[in-house]
């Protein structure tokens, strides 16, 4: 009989070989992949035509533009400014300068003539760079020239289309640094209030830098061969759900592995058994989100279509390094892995959850003591806040809004507003048949909010014609970037299309803004109900019940609502936001709907596997007692890394941040603390209809051991 040590110690060593080589193979990945966060910035896309669909009226324009005009460039308008005057030198300065930065950079083409306002208060000029050229790096250069000698007094903005996107990209760079360092710190600091331990929490933020460093790879690998396109909004948005799914999924594995020690000193085991039962509703989990935000590729608009992808390989990166590389590191560390606090083996699994989770106990009490009562008042005070939804203002905001902070092409856009016509710059551009130029010229000339008409020439000062075609260039008397400029290209665009035979486009940089946000509500009509169906058809496969799902779906839609409800409160009157983007409730609808259901899925997925044993009463009770700590660290965790894409100066990402943040926190702590668990216990075994379970109620039997 061959001796017993001699058996066990090769399969000793094959327990810790397969999570020692998985640990070898993800420091590869971390190593290969970690560099390409920091350069996702490379093959950024900040330009909001290029994610404009092929049928857009501004994109057809955009298309016949450089037969007319030099389209290859994109316009940085420099606004001068002085309370006593601009002066003759001023102007010989500005005219100096620019000339100045053209010789020194191919970039920058030749400058206008610098133009005086009637008041004499202000000057501008127009500086064309070439749109193939890194514009933001441009535009700071020439900041710094025009900073260079300039005379005392004089007030110097760069604006217009280039400083807009010079200062985006500026705002933007704060993504691979800063974002990411407020994101870590807070995942550490709550984790360690969590875990009480010095180990785990960086255990669990090596699994998420480790996710980050493979999704960041697949996107700059997708991105750099122009199969997707990358936006800041779009990187922002990857790091933070990376860095709160993946934290979450370890949540999860972590906890259900610490209850496993308690039972079997093996940590190998242990850890068998954790994986076995957390990789359903953590999959389930991932899934629901993947094909949540795969439901973007429906958008129209390019922005919007390329999240769903990049926000997918996140959420499956996170799942893989959750599911591989932590379960492996905790193999091997076992109980050492939460000291101080280290589980104690006991014979069996304790018969009383109570003791265990003593305050989610007293709470799970409460709840099967008056359900009804419960989930009534959790719905009411749900309902109150969505009924407030339809104040929240989401028809766009200017562009020069856009920033939370005031910076340099703001500051020139005021200038432009209060001395010329603000978009003299960018005008709006009109493409027509040349038989009715002349007739078109005069509708639009008409339109109010129009300040000129003139027709682009050619060399010989005649109308330019191509292919039968003209263009003409219409000044508009509010700024380039602002909510009126888009009214008024919304009547100029009547106005010259109901000229006879004229076939007449509009486009221009204000109407490439108009576009966008009509798409974006479009958009938003469409996908919204499509993300409702396929996340319920996910439900009902992975609960087979029908009813749950509906139940589940219902109670995250309400509390979404009640979440816009809120945020309108607070965007209106607290912190004075001009309104929202269309895009702001799309996003906000994918990312609550997707990540909310998350924590309905771990408690519904642990209801049912005690509802097989102790029936659904007393299964909910159990699940809200043993998932109830976890699950809310969980949300906490969530809703801490979606605030940390507010320290990124830009409306969009603050108020989704807000959005997302209390809308994860309402789910956690009161639809799936409260109005769930209340509403199975009340309706009870019927919940699961109309699988068999609904049927057939268990009888209450022994703890399992």
């Amino acid at each position: 009989m061959p001796d017993l040590a001699d058996t066990e110690q090769p399969t000793s060593r094959k327990r810790w070989l397969i999570p020692a080589l998985l640990i070898i193979v993800w420091l590869i990945v971390g190593s290969m992949g970690g560099q390409f966060a920091g350069r996702l910035g490379d093959v950024q896309t900040n330009d909001n035509s290029s994610f404009l669909p092929a049928s857009a009226e501004a994109t057809e324009v955009a298309e016949l533009e450089s037969s007319f005009i030099d389209s290859t460039s994109v316009p940085a308008i420099i606004a001068a400014s002085r309370d006593s005057g601009v002066t003759p030198a001023d102007i010989d300065f500005l005219q100096t300068a620019t000339a100045g930065a053209a010789d020194a950079n191919q970039a920058v083409r030749a400058a206008s003539a610098a133009v005086q306002s009637q008041d004499g208060a202000a000057a501008r000029v127009v500086v064309p760079i070439d749109s193939t050229s890194d514009v933001a790096a441009v535009v700071e250069e020439l900041r710094e020239v025009l900073a260079t000698g300039a005379p005392d007094g004089l007030s110097m903005y760069v604006t217009g289309p280039a400083g807009t996107a010079a200062d985006l990209t500026e705002a933007f760079g704060g993504i691979d640094g800063l974002l990411l360092l407020v994101a870590g710190i807070v995942v550490i600091l709550i984790l360690i209030v969590v875990y009480r331990s010095p180990i785990l929490p960086f255990v669990v933020i090596l699994s998420a830098i480790f996710a980050l460093a493979l999704a960041s790879a697949v996107v700059y690998w997708l991105a750099s061969t122009d199969t997707i396109t990358l936006n800041g909004q779009s990187q922002g948005i990857l790091f933070i759900l990376v860095f709160g799914a993946a934290t979450d999924y370890a949540l999860l594995l972590v906890a259900r592995y610490r209850e496993e020690l308690s039972t079997t000193d093996d940590k190998y085991d242990a850890m068998r058994t954790a994986w076995r039962a957390t990789i359903e509703p953590v999959a389930a989990s991932a899934g629901t989100v993947i094909a949540g935000v795969l439901c973007l590729l429906l958008s129209d608009l390019n922005s919007n279509r390329s999240l769903g992808p990049v926000a997918a390989i996140g959420i499956a990166a996170s799942l893989i390094a959750s599911m591989t590389f932590l379960p492996a590191v905790l193999a091997l560390i076992g109980q050492r892995a939460f000291w101080p606090r280290t589980p104690v083996h006991t014979v069996s699994r304790p018969a009383d959850a109570e003791q265990s989770h003593r305050i989610w106990a007293a709470l799970a009490r409460q709840v099967s003591r008056r359900p009804r009562t419960i989930w009534v008042a959790c719905a009411l005070l749900l309902g109150i806040f969505a009924a407030l939804m339809p104040s929240f203002k989401a028809d766009g905001v200017a562009q020069s809004d856009t920033f939370l902070v005031t910076v340099d092409s703001q500051r020139g856009q005021e200038v432009l507003s209060a001395h010329f016509n603000a978009d003299a710059g960018s005008p709006a551009l009109i493409i027509t048949s040349s038989e009715t130029v002349a007739a078109v010229q005069k509708a639009a000339a008409g339109v109010d909010g129009v300040a000129a008409v003139t027709p682009v020439s050619d060399a010989g000062g005649a109308p330019k014609s191509v292919d039968g075609r003209s263009a003409l260039r219409a000044e508009l008397t509010d700024p380039a970037d602002s909510l009126a400029a888009e009214d008024t290209v919304v009547r100029l665009r009547d106005a010259v299309q109901s000229v006879d035979g004229s076939d007449a486009l509009v486009g221009g940089s204000t109407a490439v803004d108009l576009d966008t946000k009509t798409t974006a509500t479009h958009d938003k009509n469409l996908i919204i109900p499509v993300v409702s169906l396929v996340v319920l058809l996910i439900l009902c496969l992975l609960l087979r019940s029908i009813l749950a799902p509906l139940i589940l779906m219902a109670t995250v839609i309400l509390s979404f609502a009640a979440t816009l409800g809120i945020s309108s409160i607070v965007f209106n009157h607290i912190l004075g936001f001009p309104g929202a983007d269309p895009v702001v409730p799309l996003f906000a609808f994918v990312f609550l709907v997707a990540l909310g259901i998350d924590y309905n899925i771990f408690l519904m997925t642990r209801a049912r596997e005690e509802a097989l044993e102790i029936g659904t009463r007393q299964g909910i009770i159990k699940a809200l007692t043993v998932t109830g700590g976890v699950i809310t660290s969980a949300g906490v965790v969530l809703a801490a890394t979606f605030s940390a894409l507010s320290v990124i100066p830009l409306i969009f990402l603050a108020q989704i941040a807000f959005i997302v943040a209390f809308g994860v926190l309402l789910d956690a702590l009161i639809v799936r603390t409260l109005l769930v668990p209340a509403l199975v216990h009340d309706i009870g075994q019927k919940v699961w209809w109309p699988s068999p379970l609904s049927r057939s109620e268990q009888s209450p039997k022994a703890p399992r051991s």
